[in-house]
Formats: C-alpha cells, structure tokens, sequence
C-alpha cells in the first residue's frame, strides 16, 4: 500500500520549506511496503549545523501551520530528527550524509518524486 495522500502532502511541504532555507539533495523514500512505523523519510542536506538548524526550523515552522507537531525531536552536531509518525525528516550535514548513508541503506525502496526544486537543480536540468 503506496503512502497516505496527507504524508505525501506533508513531505511535499517539508521539501518546499527545506528549499526556502537552501537544503540540498533532497530525496523521499516511500517505505510503505517496509512495514516500518513510517511511510516516508526525506533526507535533506545542509552546509554546516547552522544551516541545518535552519533548515529544521523551517520544516517544523510549516508544517506547524498545519497544526502538525513532531512527536520527537533529536538533534546532534551534524543531524536532526524530526518524527511526525508517517513522515521522519532528516537533515544532515553532507559529511553525516555521506558518512551514514541513509539513501544507499534504502535503496531497495522507491523515491517519491519531489514537487519541490532547488534552484540549483533547475539548473542542472536546465543544462
């Protein structure tokens, strides 16, 4: 069963409120069919943990607004956690990133496709 319509709704606007605050190489992997207590983890990378605080501000900023809280919140040097249940955002420092490798971990499930553009991913597809 593919994720709800309301997480996908939520990580679209998680992805659009990293981008206002420069995260990079976003990407949302549906683990609906994990059998995971979630559906959705984005990943979202930032240059340093000012930005990444940001960033995370930022997502819980939104998705507030929607009167959606997380239900958990950790946070390190180079990586914070927010846990809205069906949907888990990740902001990491590209080392951490890297370094963690969440996407080659997941790979096996399906990316869901991100409304949201960085602007330089527009330009990359612009090329």
């Amino acid at each position: 069963m593919p994720p709800r319509k309301s997480t996908l709704e939520l990580t679209q606007i998680a992805a659009a409120a990293a981008i206002e605050k420069l995260g990079s190489d976003l990407l949302a992997i549906d683990l609906s069919e994990q059998m995971l207590l979630s559906e959705v983890f984005l990943l979202i990378s930032g240059g340093n943990e000012r930005q990444i605080d940001a960033i995370a501000d930022e997502v819980e900023r939104q998705l507030g607004l929607l009167e959606e809280k997380p239900i958990r919140r950790e946070s390190s040097e180079s990586w914070i956690l927010l846990d809205y249940q069906d949907l888990v955002v990740h902001v990491q420092t590209q080392q951490a990133r890297e370094y963690y490798s969440l996407d080659r971990l997941w790979n096996d499930c399906p990316s869901i496709k991100l409304n949201a553009v960085s602007p330089a991913d527009a330009f990359k597809a612009g090329r």
